[in-house]
C-alpha cells in the first residue's frame, strides 16, 4: 500500500509515518512545510525500515495544484492527514490563518483525495473540536464537517480522530 501523511514533520505526523513503516506500508509520501523536520524524521525512518519507499514532499496544503500533482505522481490508498495549526493561543491572536490552513487545508487535501479515488481519507482532529471555545477548536470542527460532506463527492471513506493534548508533542500543554 501507498500512504500519503500531511504533517509528516510534526509530532502526530511523524508517529503516524512510524506506525505505518513498522507494519509494513510498501510506500509512504511524507508531506510537510517544515523541511528540517521532516528530512530529519524520513532520515531516522529509512535507517530504521530499509525496505519502505519514502518520499520527502515540502509541500503547502493550502495549495491545491501541488496536492493534486502528489496525489497523480504517487496514487496512494490512504491519506492521514495530519497538518494542522493547533496552538490555541497563536490561533485567537490569528484567526484567519487557523481558517487558512485547518479548513481551506483540509478541503484541499480532502477534494484531491476524493478526485484521486484514495481508498481512506483519516482526518486528525483534536479533543477542542468538541463545543469550540476557541478559534481553533472552531476550525478543526469545521474541517470535521467538510470531511463528512466529502463522503457525499465519491468513493473515499472519511474518518476523523479527535486527539487529546499529546505529552511530548510540538503543542503540548499540561
Amino acid at each position: 500500500r501507498t500512504v500519503l501523511v500531511t504533517g509528516a514533520g510534526g509530532s502526530i505526523g511523524g508517529e503516524i509515518c512510524q506506525q505505518l513503516a513498522a507494519n509494513g506500508v510498501r510506500q509512504l509520501v511524507m508531506v510537510d512545510m517544515n523541511e528540517n523536520e521532516l528530512y530529519l524524521k524520513a532520515r531516522k525512518l529509512g535507517e530504521d525500515y530499509p525496505d519502505v519507499s519514502l518520499h520527502c514532499e515540502v509541500a503547502d496544503i493550502r495549495e491545491a495544484s501541488r496536492l493534486r500533482r502528489l496525489a497523480h505522481r504517487y496514487h496512494p490508498q490512504y491519506v492521514f492527514h495530519a497538518a494542522a495549526h493547533k496552538h490555541v493561543p497563536l490561533m485567537e491572536l490569528n484567526p484567519c490563518e487557523a481558517i487558512k490552513n485547518n479548513v481551506k487545508g483540509t478541503r484541499i487535501v480532502g477534494e484531491a483525495a476524493v478526485r484521486h479515488g484514495v481508498e481512506r481519507f483519516v482526518l486528525i482532529s483534536s479533543d477542542k473540536a468538541v463545543n469550540p471555545s476557541s478559534v481553533m477548536g472552531a476550525t478543526k470542527r469545521v474541517a470535521e464537517l467538510l470531511a463528512m460532506a466529502l463522503t457525499e463527492r465519491g468513493p473515499t471513506g472519511f474518518v476523523v480522530v479527535r486527539f487529546g493534548n499529546v505529552m511530548g508533542s510540538n503543542g503540548s500543554v499540561i
